[in-house]
């Protein structure tokens, strides 16, 4: 719709609203903001799912008995760690408490945990600010 656009047409011209007021660096940094989500956005996005999954399945699992649920489980020290089997015995270790079965939750999070970047990658891959 024309009332939906920015800015006024005249003589087949369109002159947006003045944006005189920036100062200099800001137009980088938020060019550099766009870049880095653009590189990322996969990566991140993936990440967030496996966090929101472990979230829903630790609330599926701790179901009734919440104040027993861990605070957290770190992708980071998972990720860390040299094979599935330690990874399975730090998780073992992590729900230790839980009175529900935890075999398939502890299979299906290493296998979403394969080809997984740890956070400070993710921070490190992005477009460093010069000065």
């Amino acid at each position: 719709m024309a009332a939906n656009r920015v800015g006024r047409r005249l003589n087949n011209k369109t002159h947006s609203p003045s944006r005189g007021n920036r100062e200099p660096g800001l137009a980088v940094q938020k060019r550099q903001a766009r870049v880095t989500v653009k590189y990322d956005r996969k990566e991140l996005q993936r990440r967030l799912d496996v966090e929101k999954w472990i979230d829903e399945r630790l609330v599926e699992l701790y179901l009734g008995r919440e104040a027993e649920m861990p605070e957290e489980v770190n992708i980071d020290s998972l990720l860390d760690l040299p094979s599935d089997e330690e990874r399975a015995r730090q998780l073992q270790d992590i729900l230790h408490n839980c009175n529900n079965n935890t075999e398939v939750f502890i299979r299906e999070l290493i296998f979403k945990l394969h080809g997984l970047q740890k956070q400070d990658v993710l921070h490190n891959s992005g477009i460093e600010p010069h000065n």
